[in-house]
């Protein structure tokens, strides 16, 4: 093809553009959500930040919808789930980190299994934290390409031992794989590689790229800290080294989407999934709170929408109050994805929004933030909360502020206005009584299936003070804790109770090496007088003796079809307990 203007051949990326904004309005839009992970609000510098420079995030910021009253969770997980489902996290049983509460229940639909049956091919590249068992994988839930690790960070308890977020093993599909370099430039590349090949076979394409980063520990390439080094403490300049990886990596993503002739007809959607952690000291945005609190600046995020070829309103802030739960049903809108039979979320499409059309109502709704503490896994605490209201904001249900007039959050009016109070109260109390009934009832993990065997139980998923950081692991702390599992079929299993895991080839009673990785390390793991291992499954209960070169003490068990807890415990000569096993490895025989 030639340009008249210009007599010659035009380019072939200008031409794959050309052709997209050709085919936009018959296509079916693809959908790519970036979510970072513990960036805040004030973690931008088009948001005001005086030190940190994000202009690849910028300039999207310029060329999006953007909702400024939008709202998560103060954490992670209860996040992720209220995103894949569209409902509350307490509905879901995803609502704590770890504590065997970061499961999605099975029979409620997710965004992937959705979007997948709707015709869309569904990837993940990333984060997942909604379970590492059968059936809670990402695999499982409707995510047809898989690239991601275990909970709830790269080098945690439940990741590949020694990952140091530069060359990792990650999971690719259920199996462990080794890529080198960055992990954040690792999820791009890998999504990228995976987006240019479902426009190649002519598919649209649902992309969730949760980042693990800025994250902590602050680990990243020198380069990326260096320009805050003196400005801000060293690990502050770290935490913004992350964010300008990542917003070097929006600036990489962009770039593709112009030259495969994407970015037309592609819903780009920009947000983070809790508020502010290591950057709130140096710019929180005018807001009070952080990550974990009920207070705006817990869980007010940025939100960034484009969709160039969508006929969407121009680009601009728009006040109106929402939340992460209303994205699901607001991107099946959009892109005339069907509801499956049943389905229901507590979320509302903003879709007539977006648009700029009349929403009659969206403005007087009330909603709920909620999720569970640590301390809170037997259960969550009834007014542990905020409900917001348009500029109202009811924070535990006794503390009331105007952020119109006050979004610091610095002067508590409740007695001044008791019927605000009264009126976000009676909301509340029947939310609340709607999700009480089931919110206590732990979501079991399978053994026994034929789809995953074995089942490598972590101790980030006992149910109570759970150990999920790998320095916990190395140090040997004295918690302990039982899983709550489900037992699929009858037969007899066998249990490998382990100090170590299976990749770090070690006896239960043995210290480990320090290791220095390109950007991180972690000390050496502490050697524990463990002198016996005890396990209780159902009504099997055994002790053995560990040897000093035994790597796992095995037990055998028959056990029914039915749910039931599993819990061990290593001790020492005087038979007083040192920890739970921190891996278990279950397999039916």
């Amino acid at each position: 093809m030639t340009c008249p203007m210009l007599g010659r051949a035009l380019p072939i990326a200008l031409l794959a553009i050309l052709a997209g904004i050709g085919n936009a309005a018959t296509k079916r839009p693809n959908v790519i959500i970036l979510l970072t992970d513990d960036q805040g609000y004030g973690d931008l510098s088009c948001h005001g930040n005086p030190i940190l420079r994000t202009p690849n995030l910028d300039r999207l910021h310029a060329e999006s919808i953007r909702l400024v009253d939008f709202h998560v969770t103060p954490m992670c997980t209860p996040t992720r789930g209220q995103i894949m489902t569209g409902r509350s996290c307490l509905s879901t049983g995803a609502y704590v980190v770890c504590s065997g509460r970061s499961f999605i229940r099975e029979g409620i639909p997710t965004m992937p299994e959705i979007f997948a049956g709707g015709g869309y091919r569904t990837g993940i590249f990333g984060k997942w934290h909604l379970g590492d068992y059968y059936p809670y994988r990402p695999q499982d839930r409707g995510f047809q390409e898989v690239l991601t690790f275990g909970g709830w960070g790269v080098g945690c308890a439940q990741d590949h031992w020694n990952n140091a977020y530069q060359d990792c093993w990650f999971l690719h599909n259920g199996k462990a794989q080794f890529y080198p370099g960055y992990c954040t430039d690792v999820w791009f590349a890998e999504a990228m590689k995976w987006m240019k090949a479902r426009a190649a076979a002519g598919e649209p394409f649902l992309c969730y790229l949760p980042t693990n980063t800025p994250h902590g520990p602050n680990w990243v390439p020198p380069q990326y800290a260096k320009p805050y080094a003196g400005k801000v403490p060293p690990g502050v300049a770290k935490f913004f080294g992350m964010i300008g990886n990542l917003d070097d990596n929006v600036g990489r993503l962009e770039t593709m989407l112009a030259e495969s002739g994407l970015r037309e007809n592609t819903i780009l959607i920009y947000m983070t999934d809790n508020g502010g952690t290591g950057g709130v000291k140096t710019f929180n945005a005018g807001m009070r709170g952080h990550k974990t609190e009920y207070y705006d600046g817990g869980h007010r995020v940025p939100f960034f929408l484009r969709w160039p070829a969508g006929g969407l309103r121009p680009a601009g802030d728009v006040p109106d109050l929402a939340q992460c739960q209303d994205l699901l049903p607001t991107l099946m809108e959009l892109c005339g994805v069907e509801r499956p039979s049943g389905f229901f979320c507590d979320g509302t499409t903003l879709a007539p929004l977006l648009k700029g059309q009349p929403q009659p109502g969206l403005r007087e709704r009330m909603l709920v933030v909620q999720y569970g503490i640590w301390e809170e896994w037997e259960g969550p605490v009834k007014w542990n909360s905020a409900v917001l209201w348009n500029k109202w904001r009811l924070v535990k249900g006794e503390e009331l502020y105007d952020i119109a007039s006050d979004p610091a959050q610095a002067t508590n009016i409740a007695s001044q206005k008791p019927d605000v109070v009264a009126q976000l109260r009676e909301h509340y109390e029947k939310w609340w009584s709607a999700i009480e009934p089931s919110v206590r009832e732990f979501v079991p993990i399978h053994l026994g299936s034929e789809h995953e065997d074995p089942v490598c139980l972590g101790s980030q998923d006992w149910a109570g003070y759970n150990t999920s950081n790998t320095p916990d692991i190395r140090a040997g702390v004295n918690r302990n804790g039982p899983w709550h599992v489900l037992v699929e079929r009858a037969g007899e299993y066998e249990f490998s109770l382990r100090r170590w895991p299976v990749e770090a080839d070690a006896a239960i009673t043995a210290t480990v090496p320090a290791y220095q990785g390109a950007l991180g390390s972690y000390a050496e793991g502490k050697a524990l007088p463990i002198a016996r291992a005890q396990l209780r499954v159902g009504d099997f209960d055994a002790t053995k003796p560990v040897g000093p070169e035994d790597k796992a003490t095995v037990f055998t068990a028959k056990l029914p079809v039915g749910r039931t807890l599993v819990q061990t415990s290593f001790r020492d000569a005087a038979d007083k307990e040192i920890c739970g096993a921190y891996y278990v490895y279950v397999h039916r025989k």
